[in-house]
């Protein structure tokens, strides 16, 4: 390297961003992501042991895929190289595998090649690499922020170890930006900076687990705010609005703004007004509320406000939850509204969730009341001697599958919980009880069947 190419470099490096200046140099220095590179994982094991096979990262943006990789690159006794997918090409992979071979040979030293948006390559650029990661040549690290299952192909999935990165948690920006102003050589140190705990917050929040755009908002924060008379730079919430560009809402999420836009959302789903529902919704999602917080009170209110009235309501809301995990934000806020907007119009009963409230109570007032015999666990030697499951009728030996026969205990025998609405699929339920006679047959019989 010549005397420009030198200075070239190092004035690269005084003008990286802040987020690039900040890369861990070490495991020690991640922080995240604590379900694949905590310590005693696989991952932190094989880096710390210099024991690496193939790996692909997967996850969202800022989430510290090229990060690990330049972890690695600095552990590692092996040569590393890199190559980004986006403008890379066929030549520069075989001068990578051809420097490879050279390593190995004249040095006993093995590769590791990093190919940073792994799925911008082709098919046949993807199957140029099989063999030599099949033989070893090269060790790939592959990053990328779309699913691998669809964009790699099989051959060298097959022949990889994927680890999914997790968007991160606001309390982890925050802590990446508090060692950002405490670092006067790579970080904003030397800017004084003094932050808000609430601008911090709202940063962390509002980067959506992206940790780079929480840095690059915070080194804007420090190079374009106005001093303070002894020198420091404050950063206060409205500064933090205005480098993030997104306006702070008015939510507390300890305080009464929490539980009153909340409140607001599931009355609307219970009120079916799909309007207000998706409002709500859109309040929350804007205030930077947790989407697993939202996914639960859906599924809440699939069984509580619908029922058995329509019971695709939980199905709906449980598959939302679980595509919303999968595929993050911001789309996952579309299928938030799906789930929410399903439930806002779908038919209502309370029946369930009423009658689980009064057996509580029930259980509360009587206590353990003794279950009828015939109804106690006979799977065991002699429980036939102590009048265990003498006496049971299996209701699949009669017509209709059904017949009529005391479940309750004595005490409560005659007690009703679950109350039928005439509404949708549960007044279905409520002709099919009534077919069978189950909600009809007459006291007389209970007693002659109890009395058996």
């Amino acid at each position: 390297m010549d005397l420009f190419s030198y200075a070239g470099e190092e004035r690269k490096k005084k003008d990286e961003p802040l987020a690039a200046r900040m890369r861990p140099q070490g495991l020690e220095e991640i922080v995240g992501q604590e379900h694949i590179v905590g310590k005693n994982k696989l991952l932190y094991r094989a880096i710390q042991a210099d024991q690496l096979s193939s790996l692909i990262f997967y996850g969202p943006p800022g989430t510290g895929k090229t990060t690990l990789a330049m972890v690695i690159a600095k552990t590692t006794r092996a040569v590393f190289r890199q190559i980004n997918a986006t403008i890379a090409g066929k030549k520069d992979m075989e001068a990578a595998v051809e420097a490879a071979k050279q390593a190995l040979g004249a040095y006993d030293r093995r590769t590791i090649l990093f190919i940073d948006e792994i799925h911008r390559f082709n098919k046949a650029q993807q199957d140029y690499l099989l063999p030599y990661v099949e033989d070893g040549t090269v060790i790939l690290i592959g990053a990328t922020t779309e699913n691998p299952y669809f964009e790699v192909n099989k051959a060298l999935l097959s022949r990889s170890r994927i680890f999914e990165l997790k968007p991160l948690e606001k309390e982890d920006i925050v802590k990446l930006m508090k060692r950002a102003i405490n670092d006067p050589l790579r970080g904003v140190g030397m800017y004084q900076v003094i932050a808000d705990d609430d601008a911090l917050d709202f940063l962390a929040e509002a980067a959506d687990g992206d940790a780079r755009g929480a840095l690059n908002a915070l080194e804007l924060a420090a190079l374009t705010t106005q001093r303070e008379n002894d020198g420091s730079v404050r950063l206060t919430m409205e500064v933090a609005q205005e480098c993030i560009q997104k306006r702070a809402l008015k939510y507390d999420k300890d305080g009464d703004g929490h539980y009153d836009v909340i409140s607001a959302f599931i009355k609307s789903m219970r009120g079916s007004d799909p309007d207000a529902t998706l409002y709500y919704l859109a309040r929350l999602l804007k205030a930077g509320e947790d989407v697993r917080f939202i996914s639960r009170r859906i599924m809440i209110a699939a069984a509580e406000e619908c029922g058995n009235a329509d019971p695709r309501a939980l199905e709906i809301a449980v598959n939302a939850a679980l595509a919303v995990e999968r595929i993050g934000m911001p789309e996952g806020q579309i299928i938030l509204a799906q789930a929410a907007t399903y439930i806002a119009c779908a038919p209502k009963s309370n029946a369930a969730s009423s009658g689980i409230f009064k057996a509580l109570e029930e259980v509360e007032r009587s206590g353990n009341l003794r279950i009828p015999p015939y109804l106690q666990d006979a799977h065991y030697a002699s429980a036939e001697k102590l009048g265990r499951g003498v006496g049971y009728k299996y209701a699949h030996d009669y017509p209709h599958h059904y017949v009529p026969q005391q479940y309750l205990p004595d005490a409560i025998r005659n007690n009703r919980y679950y109350n039928f609405s005439h509404v949708a699929y549960e007044a279905r339920l409520r002709q099919y009880f009534d077919s069978i006679g189950k909600r009809d047959y007459g006291r007389e019989e209970l007693e002659a069947n109890r009395n058996k």
